[in-house]
C-alpha cells in the first residue's frame, strides 16, 4: 500500500502543481507511478467540469468562459506537456538530423517556431472550446484522461531516445507488465463512458487520440529515434485538441441530422 501511495505522489509530483507531500524517486516509490499519471487528466477534466459550470452560473460571455477552458490544463501542470510541444515543435520545424533535433529539445530556450506553434495552437484550442456545450461536455471532460492514458503507454512501451532522460527514468522504473494491464483497463472504460455518454463524439474522440498515437509513433522514431519527455508532452498537447475538434464536431454533426 505505501508504494501505491508514493507511487500517486510521485506522479503528481512531477505531472502536476497540486501540491503533494514529499516522496522519494525510488525504484519502489515509482514502480506504478504510470497508474496515477491518467489521474491527473481527471483532476484537470473535473475542473474544467466545474469551470464550465460556474461560468455558466455567473453569466460569464463566451470568450471568459474558453479561455478559462484552454487556462486549467496548463495551471494544473505548470506547462510541463505544452513546454514539450513547444520544444518539439522547434526541433521538428528545424528540419535537422536526429542528433540536432534532440540537442533542441534539450535547450531551454524558445526559437521562433515554438512561438508561431504556440500560439497557433492556443488560437485553434480557444476557438474549439467556444464550441463547447453542455451536451458534449462531460466526454469531452474524459479526453485529459485519455491523452495521459495514451502518453503513459508510450513510455511504458516506445523505446527511448534519451537513456537519462524522465520519460526513461519512469518506464524503466516501473512493473511494465502490471502498469500495461492497468492502462488497458483504464482505455476499455473512457471508451465506454465516452461511447455512453455521447455516442458520436466519444467514438469521434477516441479515434482522434488512436490517430494521433499512431502519428506520435512514427514521428518519435523516425525523427527522434524515440520517445523523450518531451515527445509525450506533445503527444498529451496535440491529442487534447484533436479530441476537443473532434468532440465539438460530432457534437455539431448530431445537430444536424437530429
Amino acid at each position: 500500500m505505501k508504494s501505491l501511495i508514493n507511487s500517486f505522489v510521485v506522479a503528481f509530483s512531477m505531472y502536476s502543481k497540486i501540491p503533494m507531500p514529499r516522496a522519494d524517486w525510488t525504484k519502489e516509490n515509482m514502480k506504478y507511478s504510470m497508474c496515477f499519471f491518467p489521474w491527473v487528466g481527471l483532476a484537470v477534466g473535473a475542473l474544467e467540469l466545474g469551470w464550465f459550470y460556474l461560468a455558466e452560473f455567473l453569466e460569464f460571455q463566451l470568450l471568459l468562459r474558453s479561455a478559462g477552458f484552454v487556462l486549467i490544463p496548463v495551471l494544473v501542470t505548470g506547462g510541463i506537456h505544452l513546454d514539450g510541444f513547444l520544444d518539439t515543435s522547434d526541433a521538428m520545424s528545424s528540419w535537422r538530423e536526429k542528433e540536432r533535433r534532440l540537442e533542441i529539445l534539450k535547450d531551454s530556450h524558445a526559437g521562433a517556431f515554438a512561438v508561431i506553434c504556440g500560439a497557433g495552437y492556443m488560437a485553434l484550442y480557444l476557438g474549439a472550446a467556444g464550441e463547447v456545450t453542455k451536451e458534449c461536455l462531460p466526454a469531452l471532460c474524459l479526453c485529459f484522461c485519455v491523452s495521459r492514458t495514451f502518453s503513459a503507454l508510450s513510455v511504458e512501451n516506445f523505446p527511448n531516445a534519451n537513456p537519462k532522460g524522465t520519460a526513461a527514468a519512469f518506464g524503466k522504473n516501473s512493473l511494465k507488465q502490471k502498469v500495461n494491464a492497468v492502462l488497458a483497463i483504464y482505455l476499455a472504460l473512457l471508451t465506454a463512458a465516452a461511447v455512453f455518454l455521447d455516442p458520436l463524439s466519444g467514438l469521434l474522440m477516441m479515434a482522434a487520440a488512436a490517430l494521433c498515437f499512431a502519428f506520435y509513433h512514427h514521428m518519435a522514431l523516425k525523427y527522434f529515434g524515440g520517445i523523450t519527455g518531451d515527445l509525450a508532452g506533445f503527444y498529451v498537447c496535440v491529442s487534447e485538441l484533436a479530441m476537443v475538434l473532434a468532440v465539438v464536431t460530432g457534437n455539431r454533426i448530431a445537430g444536424l441530422i437530429g
